[in-house]
């Protein structure tokens, strides 16, 4: 057991460990070499703007720590549900950790995590999001190479283009000029505080039927979202994007948020929520056929593995009546 679990907390590590690697390669390199026209080039002949209003420093620790801070809170207040911790942080199944609260190996330990220790010992809560946004952002970056709308002056400094279009400015930043779409602070922001929003809006049960109608529950669900549409909105502002850049890299860093969201927590409308997918506990076939010797009653979860009193169904095996079905066969 103890080396099935540290095999799933390695693996889980592992694939992020990858896909940042993934993402730090792509970040070196160079993007497709889009011409542009004379037509066009209106578009990309605003001033460079030195001091952005949303350093990527600042957006990255918004988008990273933004998570874990508010699955802290919910920790502390003791209304994350048991296990929530680590389906937050890593994903994967509490249940079968149970069992695990003595003589574990210190990871083991931190695998099997639960209500009592902060989150900041874990994975971060949101990276495999955030990697998988990183990778995504990237590829297509380098896919599309569409230029920003400062590129003429990183191209010429001074204003002076030349007859050949040859840059004269530093190759890095006109490298980097080149990697317009989607915008990188509106992925990661939408990733990171999209992620927020929904686990906000889960625990709080903002569209189920036990939460609707709380003022102040829809506004903590939207404030994650309004932050991230400020950070999106100021890529505008400091001339980096283009709003088709924007409004893509919000989706794409919405979409994926939801996706891993969705992976390890039901629908907001559910009426468990709050509360992190189960593995489904289900009975082996031999098992089931050896309970039929017996009076036992199983429970059984339905498919999806959504708990509650609400559809679990509970069947009866009576040695009796099986009895007396093989003496009719015979």
């Amino acid at each position: 057991m103890k080396g099935r679990l540290l095999r799933g907390f390695l693996s889980e590590v592992s694939i992020r460990l990858a896909l940042l690697l993934v993402f730090l390669v792509t970040e070196q390199l160079s993007p497709f070499y889009r011409e542009i026209q004379p037509e066009e080039m209106w578009l990309y002949k605003f001033h460079r703007v030195e001091r952005d209003h949303v350093p990527t420093t600042l957006m990255f620790s918004v988008a990273v720590f933004t998570p874990l801070i508010v699955i802290l809170v919910f920790t502390f207040l003791k209304t994350a549900e048991r296990g929530d911790v680590k389906e937050a942080s890593l994903g994967e199944t509490a249940a079968r950790q149970r069992h695990q609260k003595q003589k574990c190996c210190f990871f083991i330990f931190l695998f099997s995590l639960r209500d009592s220790l902060p989150p900041v010992f874990c994975p971060p809560a949101v990276t495999l999001t955030l990697v998988l946004n990183g990778v995504f952002t990237n590829v297509i970056k380098l896919v599309v190479g569409r230029p920003r709308p400062d590129f003429f002056y990183r191209c010429f400094p001074d204003g002076q283009m030349n007859l050949e279009f040859r840059c004269s400015g530093d190759p890095d930043v006109v490298m980097e000029g080149r990697k317009s779409f989607p915008s990188g602070h509106s992925s990661f922001a939408f990733a990171g505080l999209g992620f927020t929003a929904l686990y906000v809006g889960g625990k709080l049960r903002c569209f189920s039927a036990g939460g609707q109608g709380r003022a102040w529950r829809l506004c903590a669900f939207l404030t994650p979202l309004l932050v991230a549409s400020v950070i999106a909105l100021s890529r505008t502002c400091d001339y980096k994007h283009h709003w088709q850049d924007v409004l893509v890299g919000s989706l794409l860093g919405l979409a994926l948020a939801w996706l891993c969201y969705r992976q390890h927590y039901p629908p907001l409308q559910d009426a468990d929520c709050h509360r992190p997918l189960r593995r489904r506990e289900t009975v082996p076939a031999a098992q089931e056929r050896k309970l039929a010797n017996c009076n036992y009653i199983l429970p059984r979860r339905p498919v999806g593995g959504k708990s509650s009193a609400i559809g679990r169904q509970f069947f009866v095996v009576r040695s009796r009546l099986f009895g007396e079905e093989r003496r009719r066969s015979t």
